[in-house]
Formats: C-alpha cells, sequence, structure tokens
C-alpha cells in the first residue's frame, strides 16, 4: 500500500524552498546519448535503459534536496506527451493515456522510495501545443482548453497534486490551460519563456501577460514561473519595484546565454557555469520576494542545481 507524504501547503502557499527539475530533455540527450525525436522523454519510459536513466537523473535532485532541507516538486516527465505532438511521435490517444497515467505513477514510486522525510509535491507537466520558441499559431483561449483539459484530465485522474504547464509563449494558451485546470479542479502554475530581450516569443512585457492571465482566467493561477532563459535576459526585467513580481513563484533558467534560435540549432552541449548561475539566482531572489521553486532548464543538470542551493543558502 503507498504511504503517500503530501505536502499541506503548496509551494506559494509555504515559507519552504522547493528544488524542482533540471534539464531532463538535455540531459538524457547529450549526456546519455539517448535519440530525443521532437525533444520527447516520455518514449523512453518504455525501455529498461530510459527508466534506469530517469531513476539516476532524480535520485542525485533527491539527494541534493534532503542535503540542502528543501522540498521536492517532482515533475512528470510529460512535457511533450500531449495529442498533437504524440501524433508526430505516431502515438494515439490510447497510448497517451497510458503514458501521462505511468508517468504519475512513476512519480509517486519515487516520492515513496527516493523522498521519506521530504515534503515532495507530484507536478504534472504540460507543454505547448505547437513550438515552445516559436509561436507560428496561436490558439484561442476557448481552443486552448479545450486542446489541453485532455491531457490534465488524465493527470489529474492518475493523482497529481498540481499542473504546471511549461515554456508557454503566449497569453490566450496560458489562460485557456488555467480555465481548464480550474475547470477540473486542480491546482496550476504557467510559466512562460522568454526571448533574450526579456519580452514573451509574442512581443508582450512578462508583467502585461501575467496580468492578462490574472484577469482573464476562471481562476487565477497558484504562481507563474519562467523557464528556459538565462538570467541576463532577465534580471533588467524584475530589477525595478512593482508588485507584479510578487506573483512569480518559480525559476527554472537556462545554463546558457544563447538566444533560442542558436540553441535549437547546438550540437554540442552549452552548460554554462554552474556556480556563476548558482550566484545568479541568489542576485534575483532579492527582487522576487515570493520566489519558492527553483531549479534549471536546458544545459543544467545537477551540478547546477547543487549550486544554486548552495548560493541561495549563503
Amino acid at each position: 500500500m503507498e504511504t503517500k507524504m503530501i505536502p499541506v501547503k503548496l509551494p506559494h502557499q509555504s515559507d519552504l524552498m522547493f528544488l524542482t527539475d533540471a534539464g531532463l530533455e538535455t540531459w538524457l540527450l547529450f549526456e546519455r546519448g539517448f535519440e530525443m525525436p521532437c525533444f520527447a522523454a516520455y518514449p523512453l519510459a518504455q525501455s529498461v535503459e530510459g527508466r534506469a536513466a530517469f531513476n539516476d537523473y532524480f535520485s542525485a535532485i533527491f539527494d541534493i534536496a534532503r542535503q540542502n532541507g528543501t522540498g521536492f516538486v517532482l515533475d512528470t516527465y510529460t512535457w511533450r506527451a500531449n495529442p498533437d505532438w504524440g501524433r508526430e511521435l505516431g502515438h494515439d490517444l490510447t497510448h497517451l493515456r497510458d503514458v501521462n497515467t505511468q508517468a504519475v505513477e512513476s512519480a509517486k514510486e519515487m516520492r515513496n522510495t527516493l523522498g521519506a522525510g521530504l515534503e515532495v509535491l507530484v507536478n504534472g507537466i504540460i507543454g505547448p501545443r505547437g513550438d515552445g520558441y516559436d509561436p507560428k499559431s496561436i490558439m484561442t483561449v476557448a481552443e486552448a482548453q479545450v486542446y489541453h483539459a485532455w491531457q490534465i484530465d488524465v493527470l489529474a485522474s492518475a493523482g497529481v497534486d498540481m499542473v504546471s504547464a511549461l515554456t508557454l509563449t503566449n497569453v490566450p494558451e496560458a489562460i485557456g490551460f488555467a480555465n481548464a485546470a480550474a475547470e477540473i479542479g486542480v491546482p496550476c502554475v504557467v510559466s512562460f519563456t522568454l526571448e533574450t530581450d526579456g519580452r514573451l516569443p509574442t512581443g508582450e512585457l512578462l508583467q502585461d501577460a501575467i496580468a492578462q492571465v490574472d484577469d482573464a482566467a476562471t481562476a487565477k493561477p497558484a504562481y507563474f514561473m519562467v523557464n528556459c532563459i538565462h538570467p541576463d535576459h532577465f534580471d533588467d526585467t524584475i530589477s525595478e519595484s512593482a508588485d507584479w513580481k510578487r506573483r512569480i513563484g518559480g525559476l527554472r533558467a537556462n545554463a546558457s546565454r544563447l538566444s533560442h534560435a542558436e540553441l535549437d540549432c547546438c550540437e554540442t552541449l552549452d552548460d554554462g557555469n554552474p556556480v556563476e548561475l548558482g550566484n545568479q539566482y541568489a542576485q534575483l531572489r532579492k527582487f522576487l520576494p515570493n520566489l519558492r521553486v527553483v531549479g534549471g532548464c536546458c544545459g543544467t543538470d545537477q551540478r547546477h542545481l547543487a549550486q544554486i542551493c548552495t548560493a541561495l543558502a549563503s
């Protein structure tokens, strides 16, 4: 029988710092040498080698969380496990339902076997319908709600504690995702990606995007995050005093200073400087009073997470 350790509070309701995922996909691709069509991690769960890699990856992060006394927001490997990307990979909805359910069950098992004594939240991950770097086609709010409701419902039915949409490029998709989560009844987090100028790929300022989602969504997201951007491209955006920054509860930065277009063309891993990245997180936290969830994105791994924890603690 599963002993489920559910924190009383979600990250934005707690004084505890939570660690989360780093650059899982780039780690699998460049460090473990897996083929990653469509940059999708979920097909690897079908092989013994892939499941072993997931275990190695997350075991190290659990150790870092334990060493630093943090909670852990444990992400499912389902960023690409939505209908359009699944179809691109040759998988129908029946297969994708099994994939998403299995991902939640795997996360629960890790919580039990690796997370003893830690406050661990199982976080169902939703990815953008299109390219996470290039918003070529933008859905209406209603279309986004219908599209994302399918995966959110599967993840919620499997027992996640929350859902997060990572690498969103535009406001209507974020509102639709939040509306779908509200209708299904699961707490949600919206994470935008930004370009090197600190704006969304569609051109909006981050503060405007946050305000639009909060104003238009059926229920406000629990908090917002930013992911897949280097701190150098983000720090000017938050250096001034403003109330909207209190809505940012999480950060998952890239190790690399390269633009999205440059990252798309990379054949080698740019893992940046872990110590420098950790120090930049510590500087950013001075301007983000409600930052509770820290992790990484492209090019980051356990080294970066350890340095982020060290810098924040000091």
